[in-house]
């Protein structure tokens, strides 16, 4: 009878290959637990700092809600007015970057009204930013202490102004060369005749997306004087941030082509940078190590 010969280094190289797999994942799991940690322990005395109980801050929750949507609706009525002027702004880099020949057209009965609509509460989003930053800050405040509550006033400010900003970035930098780079690929053989609502959802994630991400200094801004994050933690996970942020920059990019992509991680990276050095400037540790 044959015998079968038993190679134990053949057998050993994938099971030790496992074992180092799930050494390796265990250690990233024990990494993300301790983090967590660190931040419940840091949030923990901002939280019982607050007199407030748990069905308060429900109440308070919902009348912020309250206050916040109210707004949304005042500036809606007022931007609606203006509804065309609204129109030709959003679209005017659009139709500087379309070829010649090329039309915005408008598929159903009731698109344009609807599309009015749209921009007009879109527009109102920025309106009322300022005033919704200010019920988001309310309902956070009770939960610091006195010294703390300073910094309301900058970040109602810095969070509009970067929102503006962001938003700014979107309509004149990346949505007039995206659009252009993308309509002009098909050179002379596509007629281009772009749907009107197509072109505004397009638009409208562009914008908001570069506006919420313009926010990242505000917040670090915020984090850093409450002492939750520090500049020395930021710098020692960038490769982390740089991984997010063209995560992010895939999500919020409306399309998967990489000229887009990279216009709008660029300026996320920028904007990391930017955030390790308000955390080392207002954070309470000076300098990165």
């Amino acid at each position: 009878m044959a015998t079968t010969r038993f190679f134990p280094s053949a057998i050993s190289r994938p099971y030790a290959s496992v074992t180092r797999d799930r050494h390796i994942w265990t250690k990233a799991k024990c990494r993300a637990k301790l983090l967590l940690l660190e931040a419940l322990i840091t949030v923990a005395p901002f939280l019982a700092a607050s007199t407030m109980g748990f069905l308060e801050h429900l109440d308070e929750l919902r009348r912020r809600l309250i206050l916040s949507i109210i707004s949304l609706g005042v500036a809606f009525g007022i931007c609606f007015t203006f509804a065309e002027g609204i129109f030709l702004f959003l679209m005017g880099p659009l139709r500087s970057a379309l070829p010649e020949g090329a039309s915005l057209i408008a598929t159903s009965v009731p698109e344009v009204f609807l599309l009015y609509m749209k921009m007009a509460f879109f527009a109102a989003i920025f309106v009322a930013s300022p005033f919704v930053l200010t019920q988001v800050w309310l309902f956070i405040s009770p939960g610091l202490h006195e010294h703390e509550k300073s910094i309301a006033v900058p970040f109602v400010f810095f969070g509009t102004f970067f929102f503006l900003v962001g938003a700014a970035f979107a309509h004149y930098v990346v949505f007039p060369y995206s659009a252009k780079f993308l309509v002009n690929f098909g050179g002379e053989h596509v007629v281009i005749m772009l749907s009107v609502a197509a072109v505004f959802s397009f638009y409208s994630k562009f914008v908001l997306g570069m506006g919420l991400v313009f926010e990242i200094p505000t917040l670090v801004f915020a984090l850093s004087k409450l002492r939750i994050v520090t500049s020395s933690f930021l710098w020692k996970n960038f490769k982390y941030g740089i991984l997010i942020i063209f995560s992010v920059a895939a999500v919020i990019t409306p399309t998967g082509d990489p000229v887009t992509l990279c216009l709008v991680a660029v300026p996320m990276t920028a904007l990391y940078l930017l955030s390790i050095g308000i955390a080392w400037m207002f954070g309470p540790a000076r300098g990165v190590v």
